[in-house]
C-alpha cells in the first residue's frame, strides 16, 4: 500500500462509497433513527442481548439504526457502528482477515495500513483510505477502523462510519475494544 497525501476535506463521493462499502462489509444500511440519550435500554431495541455494555466517550450518544445496528457518536452524527452476531464468537476474524475483506470490498479506494492488532478477544484494522479518481489520482483521505470483539459465544463487528475524524475513529476503536456483557440479575 502506498502513502497518501493529506487533505482535510471529505468529498460526497468518498462518503457515499464508504457507506456502500460498510453496508456490504457488515450487511447493513446507513439510515439512522430512534435517537436515544444513552446506551441504557438500547440492548433489546438494537438486537443486542440484554446486559451488553458499549462504553461511550463523554458527550457521545447512542441510537438504533433502521437496520437494527447500534450506532454512537458525537451529537448529531454517528461515528461508530456495532453489529451483533449471536453465537458466532468462534468465527472472530483476525486483523489479516479484516484487511483482506476490506481490500476486496473497497477496491475503488487506495488503502494505507495504520494499525493491526490481534488478541484472543479483539482484532483491529485501522486504515487511511482515499478514493481512486478516474484521472489516476487520489481523492481526499479519511481515517477508518474495522474491528471484531468476541464476548463469550457472541461476536460484535465494529466499524467507524464515514465522516469520523481521526480522534473519533480512535474513540470508536476504544469503545469497541471494551464492549462487555454483564450477567443477567438473579
Amino acid at each position: 500500500m502506498r502513502p497518501l497525501a493529506s487533505s482535510a476535506r471529505k468529498t460526497p463521493r468518498l462518503l457515499g462509497l464508504g457507506l456502500v462499502s460498510l453496508g456490504v462489509l457488515f450487511g447493513g444500511c446507513e439510515g439512522c433513527s430512534d435517537k436515544k440519550p444513552s446506551v441504557e435500554g438500547l440492548a433489546e431495541d438494537a438486537g443486542l442481548r440484554s446486559g451488553v455494555k458499549v462504553p461511550l466517550p463523554p458527550g457521545w450518544s447512542a441510537q438504533v439504526a433502521t437496520d437494527g445496528s447500534f450506532q454512537a457518536g458525537p451529537p448529531g452524527r454517528p461515528a461508530l457502528r456495532v453489529d451483533l452476531k449471536p453465537g458466532q464468537g468462534e468465527e472472530m476474524p483476525s486483523s489479516e482477515k479484516l484487511a483482506d475483506t476490506v481490500r476486496q470490498q473497497m477496491k475503488q479506494f487506495s488503502l494505507s495500513l495504520d494499525q493491526e492488532e490481534d488478541t484472543p478477544s479483539f482484532s483491529l484494522l485501522r486504515v487511511t483510505m482515499a478514493p481512486s479518481l478516474a484521472d489516476g489520482g487520489l481523492g481526499p483521505e479519511a481515517p477508518a477502523f474495522f474491528g471484531a470483539r468476541r464476548v463469550g459465544d457472541d461476536l460484535f463487528l465494529c466499524a467507524s462510519l464515514p465522516g469520523a475524524s481521526t480522534e473519533e475513529v480512535r474513540l470508536a476503536t476504544e469503545a469497541c475494544r471494551t464492549i462487555q456483557v454483564q450477567a443477567a440479575p438473579r
